[in-house]
């Protein structure tokens, strides 16, 4: 797997993550919703960590600095 994800997309993706996860656990999301939320968060976060995105390969969109 070619990373394709740049630190910028990363923290972001991380903090979402954070804030899913915080919003669950103050009881603010519930039931269904909170389920989805929480499996979205789970992804951004493994895919976060491996820096790469299956979707952006698909699309074609990388994040990642070039490096030269």
């Amino acid at each position: 797997m070619k990373k394709n994800m740049g630190s910028l997309d990363k923290g972001i993706r991380i903090v979402l993550a954070i804030t899913v996860a915080l919003l669950y656990y103050f009881n603010v999301i519930e039931g269904t919703l909170a389920y989805v939320l929480m499996a979205f968060a789970i992804i951004f976060l493994l895919t976060s960590f491996i820096s790469f995105c299956p979707l952006y390969t698909v699309l074609g969109i990388n994040t990642c600095k070039i490096k030269k």
